[in-house]
């Protein structure tokens, strides 16, 4: 098989395993990307959000926006440069990081349970693929 359609395959089955992990707790796959990244405190403008979670900008401030709505991240204007939004999450959205992390890691460690040690090789082997062709 060739090796981009076993890539799309593995992470399309792992992606789906964490979105219901996800589903149940009141998230999706792509609110826990970008609170994963807002967590740090230090606000982020959309173009960084948008290239963490690998989706195009207009995707990414729909989702903004539903955060937003749902009072888990706020947007701030950029004190070094008032031309530029900040995202931040708040104290709400850094509890559902919590639920949400809490329930991916459960299924992270199903995963491990099912595939064994190939799950560490296959991201030990796809870490150094993505830094050589970057």
């Amino acid at each position: 098989m060739e090796t981009a359609r076993l890539l799309t395959l593995a992470e399309r089955q792992f992606t789906q395993r964490i979105s219901t992990a996800l589903t149940s707790v009141g998230g999706t796959v792509d609110q826990w990307r970008v609170l994963g990244l807002l967590a740090d405190g230090q606000g982020h403008p959309m173009t960084q959000v948008a290239e963490h979670v690998i989706l195009a900008a207009p995707t990414v401030t729909k989702i903004v926006d539903r955060l937003v709505s749902q009072g888990l991240v706020y947007r701030r204007v950029d004190d070094a440069d008032r031309r530029r939004v900040l995202i931040y999450a708040s104290a709400r959205g850094k509890a559902a990081l919590r639920r949400w992390d809490t329930a991916v890691e459960g299924e992270r460690a199903r995963l491990e349970q099912e595939a064994g040690e190939d799950l560490a090789q296959l991201a030990e082997v796809l870490t150094r693929i993505v830094a050589r062709l970057s």
